[in-house]
This record gives structure tokens, C-alpha cells and sequence, in this order.
């Protein structure tokens, strides 16, 4: 037993990543349907810490997995994440295509677990891409990035964003990880629909989110699998959705 993940080929996953975000952007009609991957009525109706930053938004989406382990073992996988820290889990050689030097861990990285608020997490080592910082950390349940929306002098508008990673836990130590992204912008340009809205990004979003909630899984059950065997073999668990 090992506690890597399964090798996938570089060329395969990068092709499968520009079809499915070809896709998305093929289909608008589905947009819903792509807003609510993996969650459930309830998950999409509650409160999540971090809606109350972003009173009002263009839009937002909501995408779950059930992994089979505890809070605490996904946590670490979750709050390394960043460019220069774990990744994104997600098509590491499309970001790469774009400059964003990412390296998927494979490990927990010790030296990325104790992140505060006010703490910034990249998704490229330059501006061009969204800078987030840390609003909130809640072991082993709440990791908040983003804020409410305030005036950007740079891209001369109005711009919040708050990307939330929600761990439940659940019978036979099972999890259910929610993550929520929020948007506002204004004014509500055409561009800005482009570059911050549904037109372009929000497919986007989909398309690089739903595969880093598969790649975080992923990690977690097979650290899991490798540190405590017996567990799976008492619990008979599924590799649930």
C-alpha cells in the first residue's frame, strides 16, 4: 500500500481538462447543473461561514465530495493549498501552461499548516491572476479566502470574492467537503462577465474546482488507506461521490 496518489499521464489529463472546459463553455444550458456538482438541496440552501462578507452576488457556485475520512485527516491537504505551497491539486501542466510554476504535493507539507489570517495565497507567482488572502481558519472545519468587495484602483471597479473550504463530518468517519465560491462585481460589463463572471471564468472555475475536490480526495483516502488499513476493512466503507 502507498500513499500516492494514482500516476495519471501529463498529456492524457491535459487533454481531458481543455475538453471538459470546452465543454462547459459550449453549454450554458447546464450552468446550473455545473453550479451544484456533487451537493446536495440542503448543502446548496444553507449558510456557509463567509456568505455574510458577500451579502449580494453575480454569482456563485457550490461543489461537494464525500471523502472517506475524517475532518482532521483532510484538513492539512486543504490548507497548503497555493501556488509555492501544495497546489491546487487540479490540471497541474493547463496552469503551467499559463506561468503559474504550480507542483501538486503528493505529501502533507509540514511547513504549510499553521496559515493565519491576512496570510496570501497565490494562484500565480505574478498580479495577473486573483491574489487571495486568508480571512478565516477554523481547524478542522472552516478555511476562508477572499473578502467583501471593495474598490480596486488598478481594475478601476468594484470586486469581492470569498472561496470557502467547509469540512462536515459524518458517519463512519466520513466527510463531506463543501467548497463555495462567491462573486460580486460592478459594474456589470460585458468584460466583466467575461474576466469575473459567467462567460468565461465561472466555466473555468468549474472545470479546474471539480477536479482539485476529486484530486484532494484522492490524497486523503489513500494516506488514510496506507496509515490504517484496518479501518477500511472494519468499515467496509464505498468511495462515495
Amino acid at each position: 500500500m502507498t500513499s500516492e496518489p494514482t500516476p495519471r499521464h501529463p498529456l492524457r489529463e491535459t487533454i481531458e481538462g481543455v475538453v471538459r472546459g470546452a465543454q462547459a463553455i459550449l453549454t450554458p444550458m447546464y450552468r446550473e447543473r455545473r453550479e451544484r456538482w456533487g451537493s446536495t438541496p440542503e448543502e446548496l440552501s444553507r449558510s456557509l461561514p463567509g456568505d455574510e462578507l458577500l451579502p449580494e452576488v453575480r454569482w456563485t457556485s457550490t461543489h461537494s465530495t464525500t471523502i472517506n475520512a475524517r475532518p482532521e485527516e483532510a484538513w492539512p491537504w486543504i490548507v497548503q493549498i497555493g501556488q509555492g505551497r501544495g497546489g491546487f491539486y487540479s490540471y497541474q501542466t493547463l496552469e503551467n501552461l499559463l506561468g503559474c510554476h504550480i507542483k501538486n504535493a503528493d505529501k502533507v507539507l509540514q511547513e504549510f499548516q499553521t496559515p493565519k489570517p491576512g496570510d496570501v495565497i497565490r494562484m500565480h507567482p505574478g498580479d495577473s491572476m486573483p491574489v487571495f488572502k486568508v480571512a478565516r481558519v477554523e481547524p478542522p472545519q472552516t478555511f476562508l479566502l477572499g473578502g467583501p468587495a471593495a474598490y480596486d484602483e488598478k481594475l478601476k471597479m468594484t470586486i469581492g470574492v470569498t472561496w470557502l473550504f467547509y469540512l462536515e463530518p459524518k458517519p463512519l468517519d466520513c466527510t463531506r467537503l463543501i467548497v463555495r465560491w462567491r462573486t460580486f462585481y460592478d459594474p456589470d460589463t460585458v468584460a466583466n462577465r467575461m474576466w469575473f463572471g459567467p462567460l468565461l471564468v465561472e466555466n473555468l472555475d468549474f472545470v479546474m474546482e471539480t477536479k482539485m475536490l476529486e484530486g484532494i480526495k484522492q490524497r486523503v483516502e489513500a494516506k488514510m488507506l496506507a496509515d490504517d488499513p484496518a479501518r477500511v476493512a472494519n468499515y467496509q466503507l464505498p468511495i462515495a461521490p
